[in-house]
C-alpha cells in the first residue's frame, strides 16, 4: 500500500495573479523529488490549467464581495507519486464529460479554446473531476515520476 510521505495544503483567493503562486508552490513542493524538466514542467502547466478554470469559470456568477478562494493540497507518496488536488466552492459543472470535451467553455465564443481538461489528462497519468452545480468543482491530478527520491 502506498503511503504519503509529505503533503502541502494552500488557500487562495480566485485571483488571475494567484496562477503563478500555485505554480510556484507545486513546484517547489514537489522539487524535494528531483523531477526531470519535463515531469516537473508537466504538473506546472496542469497545475496551471486547473487554477485558470476556477479563476474564469468557478465564481463568474457570484455577487460582488462574496468570498471566492481556491484550495490546493498536494500529497508526494512513497511510490513516486505526486497527487495535486485544486478545488472551489463555485457554480459547479452542470455536465463533465461535456465540459471534458474538446473546445467545450462556458465562455464567449473565441474567448477561450476550452482545452484546459484535455490538456490535463495528456500532461498527466489521471485526471478526476468531480462536481456539484452550486457547491464547487475538485480536479484531482496525479503524475508518476520516472526517477528521485522518494524516501523520508
Amino acid at each position: 500500500m502506498k503511503r504519503i510521505i509529505n503533503e502541502m495544503k494552500l488557500r487562495l483567493p480566485s485571483r488571475s495573479e494567484n496562477e503563478g503562486v500555485a505554480r510556484s508552490a507545486v513546484s517547489a513542493f514537489v522539487a524535494e523529488l528531483n523531477p526531470t524538466v519535463e515531469e516537473l514542467g508537466d504538473l506546472r502547466l496542469a497545475v496551471s490549467e486547473a487554477v485558470t478554470n476556477c479563476v474564469v469559470h468557478a465564481y463568474r456568477d457570484r455577487e460582488e464581495g462574496a468570498p471566492a478562494f481556491i484550495y490546493i493540497s498536494a500529497r508526494i507518496y512513497d511510490n513516486k507519486e505526486v497527487s495535486v488536488e485544486i478545488s472551489d466552492n463555485g457554480c459547479g459543472i452542470e455536465n463533465v464529460e461535456l465540459a471534458r470535451s474538446p473546445r467545450y467553455t462556458t465562455g464567449e465564443y473565441g474567448e477561450r479554446c476550452g482545452m484546459g481538461f484535455l490538456i490535463m489528462e495528456n500532461l498527466c497519468d489521471l485526471v478526476t473531476v468531480k462536481s456539484r452545480v452550486g457547491r464547487g468543482t475538485t480536479v484531482l491530478l496525479r503524475k508518476y515520476l520516472s526517477h528521485g527520491r522518494c524516501d523520508e
